[in-house]
């Protein structure tokens, strides 16, 4: 039997079917995170919220995220924008850098109090972007926001 064949019944696909399901799929997340461009509303977070699109995220651009997107004592990665966007203190918000400065690598989350980069396990405090814990040695760059109402996007 070569790729080209395909068995039936449960299991016995060939490597040729499930690499071409598996392309399919990777597509339809591409795609899907293309969204619109049309900036009518906040762009998503890299770990969930909106799903509206905003463009290129550089300075002057639509709102990347709403006061109310951020929770208090935490923040959001917005990996597309290019920021990391934290509540340190009920209406006090900061940017940071999303990329590591231990290996390059994007943060993935931020939680209990800190920006987390899964690669190695550095650790950024939510006020400053400090090492809280390394590899890492260096603190993320700070990023100026814009705060207009409820609005939230790069300065």
């Amino acid at each position: 039997m070569n790729d080209d064949q395909v068995l039936t019944g449960p299991g016995t696909q060939t490597r040729r079917a499930l690499l071409a399901g598996a392309g399919a799929v990777g597509a339809s997340v591409l795609l899907t995170a293309c969204g619109d461009d049309s900036g009518d509303g906040p762009a998503a977070p890299a770990t969930g919220g909106p799903a509206a699109t905003t463009g290129g995220g550089g300075p002057g651009t639509a709102a990347i995220a709403k006061t109310g997107d951020i929770p208090v004592g935490g923040g959001q990665v917005y990996a597309i924008q290019g920021v990391v966007i934290t509540q340190p203190t009920e209406g006090q918000f900061k940017g940071f850098d999303p990329i590591c400065t231990h290996q390059g690598c994007p943060v993935s989350n931020v939680d209990g109090g800190t920006i987390n980069c899964t690669c190695h396990n550095s650790r950024f405090a939510i006020t400053d972007g400090a090492v809280k814990q390394g590899p890492a040695t260096t603190p993320l760059a700070a990023k100026e926001l814009k705060i207009e109402g409820d609005q939230i996007s790069l300065a």
